[in-house]
């Protein structure tokens, strides 16, 4: 099967295993201009061809500069017909400049994801989905079990009660490598961000790549721990009184 085909396929099983996608939704596409959220962009627009659930696709891209040149997606969605717009913001000067967060990926995405809410409700939309993939999911973990003292990660489905929309991550169960090979044929934006490879979730996602060079089967038995609840063996399942 070759990567576009399975990337289909197991977006598929995360749209029916936790009942994502509805008749009649309007979904928006967080589209940052790299491959998972490019091959989501892409994945769930070839899925609207075919789905019994009849839905609606609209790319929407938060530019963190103001001037980013996304000439290259615009052609790309009107060549594939679909619907693409372009939300220009200064959230590049107010995180590095105005605020000079040492930390600065928290602030960042706070910022674009109420900015790429705002703007998909203003669209009409009910539901944004974004590109976190299969490694998204370990790495999340990973960075609140390290650095906040928390078990937690990423969910298929989370509700927004402030604006009434339900984020949905349609990639949960994608790795990255079909992701990096069906991006021949994608319109990819290298990112600009001056954090970019210098982050707490790379260093996280080092550590796993170390891992699995000595265990090749680790990262399938952290996302099968994470994803199956009749596993857990924590304190809270204890008569600790």
């Amino acid at each position: 099967m070759d990567n576009n085909k399975k990337i289909l396929s197991l977006m598929r099983k995360a749209i029916n295993d936790f009942n994502l996608i509805k008749d009649g939704d309007k979904i928006a596409v967080g589209v940052s201009g790299g491959k998972d959220s490019l091959s989501l962009l892409w994945a769930l627009k070839q899925y609207s061809l075919f789905s019994k659930e009849k839905f609606d696709v609209v790319g929407i891209t938060v530019d963190n500069k103001q001037n980013t040149d996304f000439s290259k997606i615009e052609d790309w969605a009107k060549q594939n017909e679909i619907e693409y717009h372009i939300v220009r913001s200064d959230i590049e000067e107010v995180v590095f400049n105005i605020r000079k967060e040492k930390n600065p990926c928290s602030l960042c995405s706070k910022l674009r994801r109420g900015i790429l809410n705002s703007k998909a409700v203003e669209l009409g939309c009910n539901k944004v989905a974004l590109g976190h993939t299969y490694e998204d999911v370990i790495s999340t973990f990973g960075l609140s079990l390290i650095y906040e003292g928390r078990l937690s990660t990423i969910l298929p489905e989370t509700y927004l009660t402030q604006t009434n929309i339900t984020v949905i991550r349609p990639f949960i169960f994608v790795n990255e490598s079909y992701t990096k090979g069906a991006s021949s044929f994608l319109p990819i934006i290298k990112s600009t961000c001056p954090a970019d490879k210098h982050t707490k979730r790379e260093f996280i996602n080092d550590l796993v790549k170390k891992l699995v060079k000595d265990v090749p089967f680790a990262k399938d038995r952290i996302f099968s721990a994470i994803t199956s609840p009749d596993r857990y063996n924590l304190f809270d399942t204890k008569n600790l009184e």
